[in-house]
Order: structure tokens, then C-alpha cells, then sequence
């Protein structure tokens, strides 16, 4: 063989492989229309590299909006700000293996729906609304929401105040690092108010926090004698979400947490809090946004002052799972199994075995064929619920004898299916004689073969069939006519 041949077929067997190993995205479609500007782009996890490369444009092979981004491996991507609306988007994904160059999958095209709304409010992430004893240096940080394409900025020290910032537009920006130290021992007043092409959002509302007493009182410092760092206000290690199962209520939620003093309210954005406790636990009637704040008393020149942590915390109500369907794709290195599960909790996925290993991710890949099990799990411990994976038709599936003498029992040869439901759908079944020739072509939904060719009893032997699937290979076997 000549080296030119060599090196063609070099790249063939190249691009095979590299064609197998490439993942494909699983959502949105390539070529979908009216996707949501806040999609999340979702693909087929592939094993066995270092990570994914992702690259997403306006134009094919596009970077404007992501340019070679290495993304981890996680099979999902987020954008921080979302997509352009009305836009025909480009999204290019690279597997990066542990050695050699990234190697590039095909390009993924579609195109988001158009806004004709303006966009909803948004809500404070850092410092969070109501917050105590804030840094005078820090940042103002916001939440995403969609359709926005940017937001304006108002800080001041009283209500609808603006002589920090006075509606500044922060553009497509998520934060916010002001010039200059905020006042100390203040009410700060923040307003934030999201825009698009349609027009600015509509009756949002102030949010509060409060600076330090004085400059640093409430700070870590590091002792002088030990060198160690001495935090004045407590640390809270409450989780930011708590679960509880819907049948709990009321539920008890207590912290473990040092301090001098605590305090639980009930919250919501735009409205004044309600204490509830000052103690180190609250028993809640219901699902909601709660505070907690832990306080240290501080003895400065200027009088005792509390040094305050605080944080706010989701309760969310959990429920056990609902499978509502299991979808199957057999593919050349085994079945892709996709658990849809709907309910108001948390949910881990397992396959065939109760105590797991569970995944974060419904979809399971490289299954080999076999009756398999599904679970699902609320993270929150509300239960665990399980289901039989549909199985593939196999030969056993089909009678293997009929005997057409008109006596009602077993007249007609068909496949008919047990009382499992079946991913695979059957399209037609063939039936040869021994020489394998074709003598009959039945539905599978019809009542299935009598026995006769061309009006003519057909005699006592064994026959073939074969099974085509709509997505599953095809099944042959044989059964025998008895007269």
C-alpha cells in the first residue's frame, strides 16, 4: 500500500473514532425555534475525558457570547446573563481529552423566542435583604432574570434614596463594586430595576441591609498573642436551603451555632420581617423565606454593639417522586435510560439497586440489556420510589407453535404482549417457510397469521419470522404449525 493510501486511511479510521467518541446535545434540539432566553444547554456525557470546551457565537463557529470556555464536566451549561432573544444561536462543544488537542463535535444551531415583555424584578444576593452588621467595603451582587439585558442601580441611606448611586445603568452586569466605602453604622437602601428593548421593570421594591457600627469593630483580626484569625461575629453554618417533608409540618429548625444571642424571622422581599424566636431554635408552619441572625455583644468606646452574622434561609417543602415516564434509546454501546420524575422535592437518581449509588443526573448510559430498576430519591429524606425500566421484546416474547384447526385455541400465530409495557414498538413481522421464501406479512395489531398461503392450508413444519422495531433491532426466530 502506498504511504498516500496509508494516509487517507489514517484519517478515516481517525475521524471514526473521534466521530464515535463526540457527544451530542441533548437540549435544545439543533434547529429548534422559540427556545427561552435562560435555557440551560444539556448534552450526553462522555467518560474518559478531562473536561468540555464551549464555545457559543451569533454566527456558525461563533465566540461572541462564549469564547473556548473550558466548562468543567458537568454536562450542562447555564449562561450567567442568558441568551440575546429573537437570535439564531451557534454552540460548539470540544471534548478535552488527557492528552492531544481538543477534539471539536458538530456545531449546534437555534433560535430564541422573542421578548415582548419587559423583564420581572430582581432580588439582592449579596448582602442579603436585611442583613446586619455588613462590611462598609463590600460589593452589591444581584440575581439573573431573564429577558433582562440590563439593569439600573439605585443606593441611598434612606427610602427611595439615591445619593450613593442615582440610577446608574449597570449594563448586562450581575454587580456592583462602589467607588467608595459605604457609611458606617447605616441603613442602606438598594434599588434594582431590570430593562430590555420592551421597557424598564415595574413596582420593585427597596431592599435593606445595615453597615458595621464602626470601621472594622465586627471584622476577623488575627491575635496577637496566638496568630490566630478571631471572627467577633458568630459563623453560621446553617445550610442556605433547608428541606422538609410536606407531612412534617410544623417542623422545628435549630442551629448549633456559638453566639451571645439569636434571632429567627419570618421574611419576605418588600415587606417587614416578624420576629419569631430568639432562641437557638423556630418551629415553622410552612414553607417560606426565614432570617437567622447570631450575635456577639462587643464592648467599643463608643458603647456595646452587636456584631452580627446573618442568613437568609429557603425552607422548601420535599414529597416523594412520581415517575411519570422512562424513556429508552438503544444505541451501539448499550441502552440510554432517561428517568422522568415530577414532584415538590429534590431528587438523585439510582439504577437497580436501592442504596445507590445515586446521581444528580436522570439520564444513565452504556446499559446493558437485562430488566433493570429505576429509583429516585428526595435529597431531604422524603422517600424513595421505584420503578420496573421497560424491557426489550426478545424471542421468548413470541409464541413458539400454533395449531390452526378451528377449535378457538391458539388459530392464529401473533405476537402478543405481556402484561409489561414495552419501550420497543413492534412496525411488522415477516413469516418464511423452511426455503425462506416469503409467505405472509402481518400487522402486529391485526389478528395475526391463519395458517393459509394463497387460500391454501399451509403444512404441519416450522416456519420463520421476523420482527422489525420502529428502535430496536430487528428479532428472528422460528415456531412450528401443528395440524
Amino acid at each position: 500500500m502506498s504511504f498516500f493510501l496509508r494516509l487517507i486511511c489514517l484519517f478515516l479510521t481517525n475521524s471514526f473514532f473521534y466521530g464515535q467518541d463526540c457527544t451530542e446535545f441533548s437540549f435544545p434540539n439543533n434547529g429548534s425555534d422559540n427556545v427561552e432566553v435562560n435555557t440551560t444547554l444539556t448534552w450526553t456525557e462522555v467518560l474518559g475525558y478531562n473536561g468540555y470546551i464551549l464555545s457559543i457565537g451569533t454566527t456558525p463557529q461563533g465566540t461572541e457570547i462564549l469564547d473556548r470556555k473550558p466548562i468543567g464536566t458537568n454536562p450542562f451549561y447555564t449562561p450567567p446573563v442568558g441568551f440575546p432573544d429573537n437570535t439564531t444561536i451557534y454552540a460548539t462543544l470540544s471534548l478535552v481529552p488527557y492528552d492531544g488537542p481538543p477534539i471539536s463535535c458538530d456545531e449546534l444551531v437555534f433560535t430564541t423566542v422573542e421578548v415582548t415583555t419587559p423583564p420581572t424584578c430582581s432580588v439582592l444576593i449579596t448582602p442579603d435583604n436585611n442583613a446586619g452588621s455588613v462590611t462598609i467595603i463590600t460589593d452589591i451582587e444581584w440575581a439573573y432574570v431573564p429577558t433582562a439585558t440590563g439593569y439600573y442601580l439605585s443606593i441611598g441611606t434612606t427610602p427611595n434614596g439615591n445619593e450613593i448611586v442615582n440610577n446608574l445603568d449597570i449594563n448586562n452586569d450581575l454587580s456592583y463594586d462602589p467607588p467608595d466605602d459605604l457609611p458606617q453604622n447605616s441603613n442602606i437602601y438598594v434599588k434594582i430595576e431590570p430593562y430590555n428593548d420592551i421597557g424598564i421593570a415595574t413596582s420593585c421594591i427597596e431592599e435593606i441591609f445595615t453597615t458595621s457600627f464602626a470601621v472594622y469593630v465586627c471584622d476577623p483580626y488575627i491575635s496577637e498573642t496566638t496568630g490566630e484569625l478571631i471572627y467577633r461575629a458568630p459563623i453560621i453554618n446553617l445550610p442556605n436551603t433547608v428541606g422538609i417533608c410536606s407531612d412534617e409540618l410544623p417542623y422545628t429548625i435549630s442551629s448549633n451555632d456559638n453566639a451571645d444571642g439569636f434571632r429567627w424571622y419570618l421574611t419576605n422581599i418588600g415587606s417587614e420581617e416578624t420576629l419569631l424566636s430568639e432562641t437557638q431554635s423556630v418551629a415553622i408552619s410552612a414553607p417560606g423565606k426565614y432570617r437567622f441572625e447570631a450575635y456577639n455583644n462587643i464592648a467599643t468606646d463608643a458603647g456595646d454593639i452587636e456584631c452580627i452574622s446573618s442568613k437568609l434561609i429557603d425552607v422548601v417543602a420535599s414529597e416523594e417522586a412520581t415517575i411519570t415516564a422512562i424513556e429508552i434509546t438503544n444505541t451501539a454501546l448499550g441502552k440510554t435510560i432517561n428517568i422522568n420524575a415530577t414532584g415538590g422535592g429534590q431528587y438523585e437518581y439510582a439504577l437497580d439497586n436501592r442504596d445507590g449509588p445515586y446521581q444528580d443526573s436522570p439520564i444513565f448510559t452504556e446499559i446493558l440489556g437485562g430488566n433493570h430498576f429505576a429509583f429516585v430519591r428526595d435529597k431531604n429524606g422524603c422517600g424513595i420510589t421505584q420503578r420496573t425500566v421497560d424491557r426489550d421484546i426478545t424471542r421468548k416474547d413470541f409464541p413458539s407453535f400454533f395449531s390452526p384447526n378451528g377449535d378457538g385455541i391458539n388459530d392464529y400465530w401473533q405476537y402478543t404482549p405481556p402484561i409489561e409495557n414495552f419501550e420497543a414498538v413492534i412496525e411488522v413481522i415477516h413469516i418464511f417457510n423452511q426455503y425462506g421464501s416469503l409467505i405472509q406479512q402481518i400487522n402486529p395489531n391485526s389478528i395475526g397469521w391463519d395458517g393459509n398461503f394463497n387460500n391454501r392450508e399451509m403444512p404441519q413444519s416450522d416456519y420463520w419470522y421476523k420482527a422489525s422495531f420502529l428502535n430496536q433491532k430487528p428479532i428472528m426466530g422460528h415456531f412450528s404449525l401443528i395440524r
